[in-house]
């Protein structure tokens, strides 16, 4: 009864995420007008005609918030997908080779004095048109070095363990060590970072949406819709308060789940480690209770 009670809360965690980014991949064939089209005034109210009101250029809200998802949310799974692959292979790597993992050390403690901000505005602006694929290469630079100290941790102790080192005397190449005998065995750790740097590549894009930086991902992007209704947020709300809640809704929500599986395996792996250990045996007369 409690690991299914468990298991609810866990879908639960999830269901909002899952929710915004339905909206967002069947956005465009949802919206009631074209994202671009105007509908009414600037900043009008909600109506019939525009269930949350319109824009500075007057048009629908709703139309602009189905339209805007897709892009960002994409990106980010994909700088998500990237920095995790890289950080897995570098950890693996620096576990196995603990040269490397001095140097990641060394790179991590460097990215962490450079605010991520400084590096999107040194990227993007030094190479106007990198548009999404500058992102990507900001994330890496400076979301691989920490990411890649997780993973070493955790693949510290893979690599100090038997069958690792039987693989060693037996000759194996570098390579089979990592993607054969180390990766396969931090899919835990891995699913755990790939939510997590998704959160991050999603405020990664935010903030550079928000700034306009990359012309890539369109007009129409939650990030933008922020930064370009903020003006007119007295006279309707919900022109920055739907993109800004369908961002937060994505994060806090992956962010949650992400954190209620991990401990969903932690307690499981527990149990599992209780069962296995030998308990005192009941005297005989006793009744076992």
């Amino acid at each position: 009864m409690m690991r299914a009670t468990a298991k609810q809360l866990r879908l639960l965690t999830v269901l909002p995420a899952v929710l915004v980014t339905g909206l967002a991949i069947l956005g465009p064939a949802l919206a009631p007008h074209a994202a671009e089209t105007p509908v009414g005034i600037p900043f009008g109210d909600p109506d019939a005609t525009a269930w949350l009101g319109t824009d500075r250029l007057g048009r629908d809200v709703l139309s602009q918030l189905l339209y805007g998802g897709w892009g960002l949310l994409v990106l980010a799974a994909v700088i998500a997908v990237a920095v995790t692959a890289a950080s897995c292979v570098l950890g693996a790597l620096a576990a196995l080779r603990p040269g490397i993992g001095t140097l990641i050390e060394r790179a991590t403690d460097f990215v962490m004095l450079l605010p991520a901000v400084l590096g999107i505005l040194l990227v993007l602006t030094s190479w106007p048109d990198a548009g999404a694929y500058g992102l990507l290469v900001v994330a890496l630079l400076f979301g691989t070095p920490y990411c890649a100290r997780v993973f070493a941790a955790a693949a510290a102790g893979i690599a100090a363990s038997g069958y690792v080192e039987v693989a060693q005397a037996s000759g194996e190449t570098l390579a089979h060590l990592i993607f054969r005998e180390v990766i396969p065995n931090l899919r835990e750790v891995i699913l755990a970072q790939l939510g997590l740097r998704f959160v991050a590549a999603v405020y990664l894009v935010s903030t550079a949406s928000f700034l306009q930086l990359p012309t890539t991902l369109g007009a129409s992007n939650w990030a933008v819709m922020v930064r370009e209704n903020a003006s007119g947020m007295l006279l309707n709300p919900w022109a920055v308060l739907a993109p800004s809640l369908a961002i937060a809704i994505v994060a806090v929500s992956v962010n949650l789940a992400v954190t209620a599986f991990g401990r969903g395996r932690t307690s499981r792996r527990k149990v599992s480690v209780d069962a296995a250990e030998p308990g005192p045996k009941p005297r005989v007369g006793e009744v076992e209770s």
